[in-house]
């Protein structure tokens, strides 16, 4: 070992820290002006959603999408949800320091049927609203005909959740009524649980019930190879003229699949009879 690479060494402190290196504050160092026209989109089914051009991808299955301009930018945003692959996209403005939610959330355009006529009033379109996300936007006029069947509201969901179609609704001094929610410029879905990560085939609830399924079917198999386990005993009235096949075959013929009784006595002599 060379002296320099020796005197090296003996400097070197595993104590030692590096010091925090400080970013310059320059206009090349930093893209601030630039990121305020785009926003940041995650993919919420990436298995489904092989986008390849026009964005800038970043991690986590993220990707930025810049504008030219202001008015285009929010055009974008207020059109509710976006899909690409007919699976929904959570899109956000960009922000310097994105909050913990950040793309958790997507903005949905909810039509909310069967209402019952005496409920067709803003709180009550509201609560309803309420029961799928928090409601941000609501048009209602009370005074005009009411020429849809049904009241649109724009609610903030959380994607983490699962889509709810329909919801019972108590009305004191009548019967229960069953409202309907449809999801404007919603496509794909699984239509098991109604989340939007995920297709059908895929959705922990189906692959827990074929796992269940599967598990019963080797439950049932198991027990049957255990029913042709049983052997003669010397003192059975057949040991040593039935075989051990021959013997569950009988067994099986006069109590079924799922006795474990041995083949009564009195069939013993017409058996010996016969062999």
């Amino acid at each position: 070992m060379s002296a320099a690479m020796d005197r090296a060494l003996k400097a070197l402190s595993l104590e030692e820290e590096d010091k925090p290196f400080d970013m310059p504050d320059l206009p090349g160092f930093c893209s601030n002006e630039k990121n305020k026209l785009s926003l940041v989109g995650r993919m919420l089914n990436p298995e489904c959603q092989k986008m390849k051009a026009n964005v800038e991808w970043l991690a986590s299955e993220r990707f930025q999408f810049f504008f030219d301009h202001e008015h285009d930018l929010l055009d974008v945003l207020e059109k509710g949800v976006h899909t690409f692959n007919e699976w929904a996209l959570a899109i956000e403005r960009w922000v310097e320091e994105p909050p913990d939610d950040y793309l958790q959330f997507i903005s949905l355009w909810v039509r909310i049927s069967n209402i019952p006529i005496n409920y067709y009033t803003k709180e009550a379109i509201m609560a309803l609203g309420d029961l799928v996300g928090e409601v941000k936007e609501f048009i209602f006029d009370p005074t005009k005909p009411q020429t849809q069947p049904y009241q649109r509201v724009l609610v903030k969901f959380n994607v983490a959740n699962s889509l709810k179609m329909s919801r019972v609704i108590n009305i004191k001094g009548a019967k229960p009524v069953t409202i309907h929610y449809n999801y404007e410029r919603i496509q794909k879905r699984c239509f098991t649980c109604f989340r939007l990560n995920h297709e059908q085939s895929r959705c922990p609830l189906v692959v827990k019930r074929r796992k269940d399924e599967a598990f019963a079917r080797r439950q049932a198999i198991s027990k049957e190879l255990e029913l042709k386990k049983v052997v003669l005993h010397e003192d059975d009235p057949l040991y040593g003229i039935l075989t051990e096949d021959q013997h569950w075959f009988l067994r099986t013929l006069c109590f079924g699949r799922d006795q474990e009784e041995s083949v009564p006595a009195k069939t013993a002599p017409k058996i010996k009879e016969k062999a």
